[in-house]
C-alpha cells in the first residue's frame, strides 16, 4: 500500500471494516479489535492514526514494540488465535501500521475474559443476546438450530400416524416391527435425545409445534396495493402446523389470491397460474428448511398487485452470496431437518432448488439483507392483458369475483359461506363481503339494517355486468 492509497482510505473515516488507533499500550483493547474483526467479516486497524483519520505516526521504537504486543494479543489474547498479517507505510509523519485481519474461518473468536466482539459500525460491541451467539456457534459449525432439544416436548407431542407413515414409506417397514419405543426411534433419526424432542422433530412431526414454537409460522397476507403500509389487505392467514402442513397451506394461500391465465387451455379449464407453480413451490420449500430458526420470527408471505414476496429470518450465511445460490451454491444450516425434509416436502436437497426456479421464472430477485437479518425472494407479477384477466384492484379481487359467481337470487351470509366452502367469517367478510359491498357489485336486501338477522345479499346490474364480462 503507497502513501497516497493510504490517505485515500483515510479519508474515507472508519467504518466496520476500517479502525484508526494512535497509539496501542493494551493487549486486551488490541485483542478486542482483532476479535470483532475476526467475527464480522474481517477488515484493517491503522495504528498510527488518530480518530479525525489524520496520519500521526509511530516512530522506529513503538513499531518495533506495537508489533510485540500485537503478536501477543492476537496469539495469548483470542481464543482461538487469529493470525493478522501487517503492513508498515512510512509517510512524512512516521510509519502507519496497517493491520489486516481477515474473516475467522473459527467463529467465535473470544478474548482471555470470555467475551465475545463483533463490529458495530466503526465501533465493537460485547455480544450477549442468547441468539446471536448461538448464530456465531453456528456459523463455526459448533451447534446447529435443528438439534437443540425442545424444553417440555416429550415423544406424546409426536403426531404418530404421520411419524409411522414417513417410517414406512422411507424404510420399507413399520416403526412397530422396528421393536423399539417411539422415543428410542426418535433419537435413532437424530429427532431427540430420548427424552425431549429437538426442532427438526418438532417442526416435522409434532401435533402442535407452535404451542412450544409459536414465532415458527408463516404470516401470510395479500394487499389490493404496492405497498407494506397499506391498511387494506384482501386476504391474510397465520399459518402453522408442521412444516409439511404450512408448505401446504402457504401454496394454497398464494394460489387464491393470484390469477389463473387460460393460454392455450381450454375455456372450461382452471388455466394455468400467473407465476409457474413449480417456481413458487421451490422458493417456499427453501424458506421453510434454510431459514435460521435461531433467530425467534415468523417466515412472511405477501402478494402485492405486482409481485410476491417471501422474506425468511436470517440473513445468507458467511460462505454463501446471492451469486452463488443462483448457481447452486448450497450450505445446510439445517442439516438434519434437511436429511428428513427430502422425504416428506417437495425437496430435493442438492442446491438446485433457486437454479430450478430461476429457470422457470427469471425475474426473480434475491436479496440478502444484513442489516435486517432476513433473506427476500422477490417475483415479479406479470402485467396482464386486459382481455385475459382483469386487473386486480382493491373493487375487483379473485375474491369479490369468486363472490360475484357464487351468488345465486338472495342469499344469506352463511349460504355464501357454504357455497364458497369458507369457515371463517371475519376473513370472509374482509376479502369478499365488505370489497363487493364496497364497490356497488352487490347490495344488502335491508339495507338500512345492516346487522339484521334476516339480511341477504344479492348482486346489483353493475355486479352482473362485470360478471359477464369476466365470462
Amino acid at each position: 500500500m503507497s502513501e497516497a492509497e493510504l490517505v485515500q482510505i483515510l479519508t474515507r473515516g472508519e467504518d466496520s471494516r476500517h479502525q484508526f488507533k494512535r497509539e496501542a499500550h493494551n493487549a486486551d483493547s488490541i485483542a478486542a479489535e482483532l476479535a470483532a474483526f475476526a467475527n464480522s467479516g474481517g477488515g484493517r486497524l491503522f495504528l498510527g492514526v488518530g480518530d479525525d483519520g489524520q496520519i500521526v505516526g509511530l516512530d522506529a521504537a513503538n513499531v518495533r514494540r506495537v508489533n510485540q504486543l500485537l503478536s501477543n494479543a492476537a496469539s495469548q489474547h483470542v481464543r482461538p488465535p487469529i493470525h493478522p498479517i501487517t503492513h508498515n507505510v512510512q509517510t512524512e509523519h512516521g510509519v502507519v501500521m496497517v493491520v489486516t485481519v481477515p474473516d475467522g474461518l473459527s467463529k467465535p473468536y473470544i478474548d482471555n475474559h470470555g467475551r465475545i466482539w463483533v463490529k458495530n459500525g466503526s465501533d465493537k460491541r460485547h455480544v450477549t443476546a442468547r441468539e446471536e451467539i448461538q448464530r456465531l456457534f453456528q456459523r463455526a459449525g459448533l451447534v446447529y438450530a435443528d438439534v437443540i432439544p425442545v424444553t417440555g416436548t416429550s415423544a406424546d407431542d409426536i403426531d404418530e400416524k404421520a411419524f409411522a407413515a414417513y417410517f414406512t414409506r422411507r424404510y420399507g417397514q413399520s416403526s412397530e416391527v422396528a421393536g423399539q419405543p417411539l422415543s428410542q426411534l426418535l433419537q435413532n433419526l437424530g429427532l431427540g435425545d430420548g427424552h425431549e424432542l429437538n426442532l427438526a422433530g418438532l417442526m416435522l412431526f409434532g401435533k402442535r409445534p407452535q404451542r412450544y414454537r409459536p414465532a415458527f409460522e408463516v404470516k401470510a397476507v395479500a394487499f389490493p396495493g404496492l405497498v407494506l403500509h397499506d391498511s387494506r389487505y384482501l386476504d391474510s392467514e397465520d399459518i402453522g402446523g408442521t412444516l409439511l402442513e404450512q408448505y401446504q397451506r402457504s401454496f394454497a394461500f398464494i394460489k387464491r389470491n393470484l390469477h389463473h391465465i387460460q393460454a392455450d387451455r381450454g375455456f372450461n379449464t382452471l388455466g394455468q397460474l400467473e407465476i409457474p407453480e413449480q417456481a413458487l413451490e421451490e422458493l417456499l420449500v427453501n424458506a421453510l428448511i434454510h431459514r435460521d430458526y435461531f433467530t425467534s420470527a415468523s417466515i412472511r408471505l405477501m402478494v402485492f398487485a405486482d409481485r410476491v414476496e417471501i422474506i425468511s429470518p436470517g440473513h445468507l450465511p458467511d460462505s454463501l452470496s446471492t451469486e452463488a445460490i443462483r448457481h447452486g451454491a448450497t450450505n445446510r444450516r439445517n442439516p438434519t431437518l434437511t436429511e428428513h425434509a427430502v422425504h416428506i416436502l417437495p425437496y430435493r436437497g442438492l442446491g438446485t432448488g433457486i437454479p430450478r426456479a430461476l429457470h422457470d421464472w427469471p425475474t426473480i430477485e434475491l436479496l440478502d439483507e444484513i442489516a435486517s437479518n432476513q433473506f427476500k425472494v422477490v417475483l415479479p407479477r406479470p402485467q396482464l392483458p386486459s382481455e385475459t384477466t382483469p386487473q386486480v384492484t382493491p373493487q375487483v379481487t379473485p375474491q369479490v369475483g369468486d363472490l360475484l359467481a357464487a351468488i345465486r337470487g338472495e342469499q344469506t351470509r352463511t349460504e355464501l359461506m357454504d357455497a364458497l366452502q369458507l369457515n371463517d367469517r371475519k376473513h370472509f367478510r374482509v376479502a369478499y363481503l365488505q370489497p363487493a359491498l364496497d364497490a356497488g357489485l352487490i347490495a344488502m336486501t335491508i339495507p338500512d339494517k345492516p346487522n339484521s338477522r334476516l339480511q341477504k345479499y344479492r348482486i346489483t346490474e353493475q355486479g352482473q355486468a362485470l360478471l359477464a364480462k369476466r365470462h
